[in-house]
């Protein structure tokens, strides 16, 4: 097995197997009002929107977990198969193995399978040059959302995972004219991978161009834990004390989606795992509700199992909805939300809640 894809199995099977997930999660720190005389029926509520141009049944997007590898291929093919049904979009990991190896088949799975919106990914480290490596231009770009019928572009910027990995990309400096350039080529969105987008790098991004984030903060998968269990495996102690030390780091994800409201659109991930996350997080701000570890077990197994679980988070929503007397989203984005507990604490302290 070639280092990329070695690297990207022992991703998935570290998130399967180790805690690597943040300690605190910190939706449940936000708490909805009941309405206990709501008005309206639970079948006739309507969870549907339109996201960057495209009808979704529900603000749901599965994002972005694998690729690149022989068992990704099958995850992606389940992922894919469960979203294209219950009509909600759907990301996928990193095509940097495809760029570079030319292995699409993992990717390429998901392309005409009638997914309303689906996502690309490359990451910001490698639209700038490394060490020994050239940066991805506009072709790049094309060719990966060519080889999955995208819609989208999602730039990640995953800089903590790679300051923790052995083999991290590690240059930051001219990243974001990279990205200002690559958005005048093809439709982008930028994406955290686990700490967070602040206030101030919300407002560098608004302007160059991207249609929006996700924000995916800190409170679901750690990539710093995860790149700190493979590097004990590796024997590299030095990076697993990074991923050690870090594995908290970042920007809670519900502080992220109050600090990137720059007038773009928002997809919430870090941490949503049921459909009352996903309640909170529009009602908070958010336009989408963004999951992958929810799914990750069920994506191993069978497209079925994925969209027995998808189906749950979205009844789930429903209930959400139900008993806020939200018959739609856009009345759901009007609820107001109580903060407790520490996401209160930095709510209050960078007033923004």
């Amino acid at each position: 097995m070639k280092d990329i894809e070695k690297r990207k199995a022992d991703h998935i099977h570290v998130s399967l197997s180790e805690k690597v997930y943040s300690d605190h999660n910190y939706w449940d720190d936000l708490h909805l009002i009941h309405d206990s005389l709501p008005e309206i029926d639970l079948e006739e509520i309507d969870t549907s929107i339109v996201l960057f141009g495209k009808k979704l049944s529900a603000p749901l997007m599965v994002t972005a977990i694998t690729g690149g590898y022989l068992e990704a291929e099958k995850i992606n093919h389940n992922l894919a198969k469960a979203c294209a049904s219950l009509g909600i979009a759907l990301g996928i990991g990193s095509q940097r193995a495809a760029i570079e190896k030319g292995d699409r088949s993992s990717y390429e799975v998901i392309r005409d399978m009638g997914i309303p919106l689906v996502v690309g990914n490359l990451g910001a480290p490698q639209l700038i040059r490394q060490a020994k490596k050239d940066a991805f231009g506009a072709d790049a770009a094309r060719q990966a959302l060519d080889m999955i019928g995208g819609d989208l572009l999602a730039i990640h910027l995953n800089y903590l995972q790679e300051v923790a990995q052995p083999e991290g990309d590690t240059r930051a400096r001219g990243c974001l004219e990279a990205i200002r350039e690559l958005a005048r080529e093809v439709p982008c969105i930028v994406k955290e991978t686990g700490a967070g987008i602040s206030r101030e790098t919300a407002m560098r991004l608004r302007g160059i161009g991207v249609r929006g984030f996700d924000i995916a903060g800190t409170g679901g998968t750690s990539f710093s834990k995860v790149e700190a269990y493979r590097s004990r495996q590796m024997g590299d102690i030095r990076c697993e004390s990074i991923g050690q030390t870090f594995g908290e780091w970042g920007i809670p994800a519900p502080i992220s989606l109050r600090l990137s409201q720059v007038g773009l659109p928002i997809i919430a991930s870090g941490g949503i795992v049921n459909g009352l996350h996903a309640t909170k997080c529009i009602a908070a701000g958010a336009q989408c509700a963004g999951l992958a570890r929810a799914v990750l077990k069920d994506a191993m197994v069978s497209a079925e199992a994925v969209e027995d679980r998808l189906r749950i988070i979205i009844d789930e929503l429903r209930v959400g909805m139900f008993l806020t007397g939200s018959s739609t989203i856009k009345q759901l984005s009007e609820r107001r939300v109580v903060y407790t507990g520490p996401t209160r604490e930095w709510g209050l302290e960078l007033e923004v809640i």
